[in-house]
């Protein structure tokens, strides 16, 4: 079958640019491992950058021949293009604005998700929190690209991806203390940031619902552009979710419903490499997540996800896609979490020395290096952002512990449709207010 890569010259260019730091840590499948195929040096690493749609309509239809492969490898083109020219480091892939930025958006979630550790433990925030910090490169990567009209949605682990899409660091924080402040206005908590202000549509708890809403986001978009003919509606959606999830039926059947329709979505893979406590080696047939990509029709991406840079450069390819209406794109990020599944989680099962090698592949770290080496930003200039960081994240918290708890009667606001209905007493007012309401139960 013939198959095309998307904008493949442009986007294997990219790429090599990219690569010039190698993975460094050892192979994922011992020799005997039943999934070893190939020497790879990162999980994915022989399609590096794999990107497979068919070139027309009538190609899907013909019979594919035993022996042509699935998906097409540009890894061999990136290697070549890599032999033929040399990059230079007067060349760097990012401005000094952009590295600033980058970096500055990096650290505060870094910072704020530190910080969220040391509330909670100190009883400041209830429930489930689950941290980000490892992840950074992804969120940043992708979401700083986008404008304000895009939507995204996230998971459990949504608190940097708000912070990332632009709601202010008072609002996130407010939310998981619980207070009227929150952005939304205490009722979310941890795992269920949302902003329509800022077209963050949800964080979800539990894994793969999200991606039916982002789907539908997507959809919103094609139909506003296509039957309204808003022509400047342009909207993209990122929809993030974690490798446990892409063995859910939500995922497939929003991939084969996203490349039917070409929807201006990209699927993005956090592939931290656990689901909870679950290798992902020993729940997934095939642990090369973007192959399914492929399999529905779009392109299948896989980038080194502790890395900005290359995030970045894929995340511009992927996005600039469902821009332009070509579709989208399943994107797989292997990075990895530093801290535990969630606050509550000891994480013992964790091989020390797997966490060591990842902890020395700091995706902040290696933003600073890259910058330092191609001289663009001091020491001073990233002290100051570190310092406006810090005060910042205080001032975060200072304002959500100060802000006013929700008053009793917001239990059952935005709980039914009907005003008139269950909750509210024949006087108009809600049942809770009246004194009576919780006699005989537990004190709350």
């Amino acid at each position: 079958m013939a198959a095309t890569a998307f904008s493949a010259s442009k986007f294997t260019q990219s790429f090599s640019l990219n690569s010039t730091r190698s993975v460094d840590r050892p192979p994922l499948f011992p020799a005997s491992h039943p999934l070893k195929t190939t020497p790879s040096s990162f999980l994915g690493s022989t399609r590096k950058l794999s990107l497979s749609s068919p070139s027309s309509s009538t190609s899907r239809r013909r019979r594919r021949p035993s022996r042509s492969p699935a998906v097409v490898a540009v890894s061999e083109v990136v290697k070549e293009k890599k032999s033929k020219s040399n990059v230079s480091l007067s060349n760097p892939l990012i401005t000094n604005e952009e590295g600033l930025e980058l970096y500055e958006d990096m650290v505060l979630g870094r910072s704020f998700e530190d910080m969220c550790a040391q509330m909670y433990y100190r009883g400041k925030m209830f429930g489930f929190v689950h941290l980000y910090n490892g992840q950074e490169a992804v969120s940043t990567g992708f979401i700083k690209l986008l404008k304000q009209e895009d939507c995204v949605v996230s998971t459990y682990r949504d608190h940097v991806h708000a912070l990332s899409k632009g709601v202010p660091a008072r609002a996130v924080m407010s939310e998981l203390f619980g207070k009227t402040t929150g952005c939304c206005r205490g009722q979310g908590g941890s795992m269920h940031m949302f902003s329509k202000e800022h077209n963050l549509l949800g964080g979800f708890a539990f894994i793969g619902e999200g991606i039916p809403v982002a789907t539908g986001a997507a959809f919103t978009s094609k139909y506003r552009r296509e039957v309204l003919k808003e022509a400047d509606c342009d909207h993209v959606t990122l929809a993030f979710f974690g490798d446990g999830t892409c063995n859910n039926g939500q995922f497939f059947e929003c991939l084969n419903m996203a490349a039917l329709w070409k929807l201006p979505i990209v699927f993005v893979v956090e592939n931290n490499l656990w689901a909870i406590g679950m290798s992902h080696l020993r729940a997934t047939s095939d642990p090369e997540i973007w192959k399914k990509g492929p399999a529905f029709g779009m392109p299948g991406v896989h980038v080194d996800g502790m890395d900005v840079l290359k995030v970045r450069e894929v995340a511009k390819e992927a996005i600039g896609r469902a821009r332009r209406g070509e579709g989208p794109t399943l994107v797989e990020c292997e990075t990895y979490r530093f801290r535990g599944h969630s606050l509550a989680d000891p994480d013992e099962l964790r091989d020390p020395a797997e966490k060591a090698r990842y902890a020395s592949r700091d995706p902040i770290s290696a933003l600073k290096k890259y910058m330092f080496e191609n001289n663009l930003a001091s020491e001073a200039e990233l002290k100051a952002i570190d310092k406006k960081i810090d005060e910042l994240v205080e001032d975060a918290v200072e304002f959500a512990d100060e802000s006013p708890l929700p008053a009793r009667s917001q239990l059952l606001e935005n709980v039914f449709a009907d005003p008139r209905g269950f909750g509210i007493g024949p006087d108009g007012r809600y049942r809770c207010e009246d004194p009576k309401f919780t006699e005989g139960t537990a004190q709350v």
